[in-house]
């Protein structure tokens, strides 16, 4: 998974399906797609254990991901913690504007580039 913000699109679906086999090897569920990935992320990331969470913290796992995610492209910065433990992130560079396309691959490459970092066998 080197340098992946510059894998054509065929290579960004060749790492992405990588990527899918090792955390079905890891989890023992293949994620069904890009949020399901980024809920794996954000649980990771909060650092808490299986446990039922409302519709609004699921949506706050997934915000957790991205944040976590674009972090190393220098798009947010943790600026710490709420009284729940929950991250706080600031926005630092805005995301670029796209396609839908353009910015799930974007996202992708993103994921792909934090996975390569912490996935270690």
């Amino acid at each position: 998974m080197d340098d992946v913000n510059n894998v054509s699109v065929s290579g960004l679906d060749s790492e992405w399906n990588l990527l899918l086999n090792d955390l079905e090897t890891l989890v023992g569920k293949r994620p069904a797609d890009l949020n399901a990935v980024l809920f794996l992320i954000g649980l990771q990331e909060l650092g808490r254990g299986p446990k039922r969470f409302t519709k609004e913290q699921k949506q706050d796992l997934l915000h957790i991901a991205v944040c976590r995610v674009m972090n190393e492209a220098g798009h947010y910065s943790l600026d710490g913690y709420d009284a729940d433990g929950w991250p706080i992130w600031t926005l630092q560079i805005p995301l670029p504007s796209g396609s839908l396309e353009e910015q799930e691959a974007y996202l992708k490459r993103n994921v792909l580039q934090y996975f390569s970092k912490v996935l270690t066998y």
